[in-house]
């Protein structure tokens, strides 16, 4: 793995205030996305460390800033950072006007990129989803919650190692990250379930609770009585998360062959926060759920290996 200055080099990022940019982003992915980062490190090439280093930051960033909250005052601040993210992409912030680092970052990222720029303004046009998000109806509403925020989240990193648009295979790599980002997001609402329940909504569509006669507000009283069917609902669940992270088995060859253990690798760790969910079943009412972390160091050495020997294995 090339050290964080050589790969900095590697992606033409020589201007020091640039650098730092890029810097300041690597720390916060590191804090709060530490096995995306690793994997990222550990098996891209060194020339989209930093932009897939940005592109997280950003996404992490527009989430921090409206996930919690009155929906209007959400809103707000979605409406207020979507200016300022569309000024910097545009080059129409003054020198004089100080630009926050992770935006340098970003602008320098489309600059350089320019197939990414559009999964940028997708996704800030998707966010209202989010920033009006209570829960959900129906499964329906769910799977609409996918396409407008969640896969043009996916898609701001992805768009970084797909197939060129005019090929026949740039649909297929869609709709494998479509299947991926399904997976990944449904389990990530199954482990927030504690953090959601007590803010008075959950991932888990209200329909899908009534099948099992459960409530937020059953879940939110925390009695052991709601255990057995939260239970239940939980590994029917997961059982939908992992058939969605199936159907994403086939996007690793869909890319370059430089790309694939990393793609291979995602995929492979979502597996493992399935599993991790299904182990903690009605637990997550009060706490979250992770693999542990030999297991998830054990599928990056895997994948390195592969890098190293220049081929990638199976799951």
């Amino acid at each position: 793995m090339p050290t964080w200055p050589a790969a900095l080099t590697e992606a033409g990022i020589t201007e020091p205030t640039l650098r730092r940019a890029y810097d300041a982003q690597r720390t916060t992915v590191r804090r709060f996305a530490r096995s995306q980062y690793l994997a990222a490190r550990l098996l891209l090439p060194a020339n989209l460390h930093a932009p897939v280093v940005a592109m997280v930051a950003f996404m992490h960033e527009t989430d921090e800033r409206i996930d919690a909250g009155k929906v209007s005052v959400r809103e707000e601040a979605l409406n207020t950072w979507a200016r300022e993210v569309r000024a910097a992409l545009d080059f129409s912030t003054s020198p004089e006007t100080p630009v926050t680092a992770l935006l340098l970052a970003l602008a320098d990222t489309a600059r350089r990129h320019p197939s990414t720029a559009p999964h940028i303004h997708h996704f800030l046009h998707g966010a209202p989803a989010e920033a009006k998000w209570t829960g959900f109806d129906s499964e329906a509403d769910y799977q609409a919650y996918i396409d407008r925020y969640s896969l043009p989240a996916l898609m701001l990193t992805a768009s970084l190692i797909a197939p060129a648009t005019d090929t026949g295979q740039h649909e297929q790599f869609l709709q494998g990250c479509r299947s991926l980002i399904d997976g990944w997001q449904r389990t990530d609402f199954l482990t927030d379930l504690a953090e959601d329940v007590e803010q008075g909504h959950t991932g888990i569509a209200r329909k899908e609770l009534e099948k099992y006669g459960l409530t937020v507000k059953d879940l939110r009283s925390r009695s052991q009585t709601v255990a057995p069917a939260l239970g239940q609902l939980v590994r029917a669940q997961a059982d939908l998360a992992e058939e969605a992270l199936t159907a994403s088995h086939g996007l690793p060859e869909l890319v370059a062959l430089p790309y694939r253990p990393f793609l291979q690798a995602l995929i492979s760790v979502q597996h493992l926060e399935v599993q991790a969910v299904r182990r903690a079943g009605s637990a997550l009412l009060h706490s979250g759920a992770k693999p542990p972390k030999t297991a998830i160091l054990s599928v990056l050495a895997r994948q390195y290996y592969a890098v190293k020997n220049q081929q990638w294995p199976s799951r």
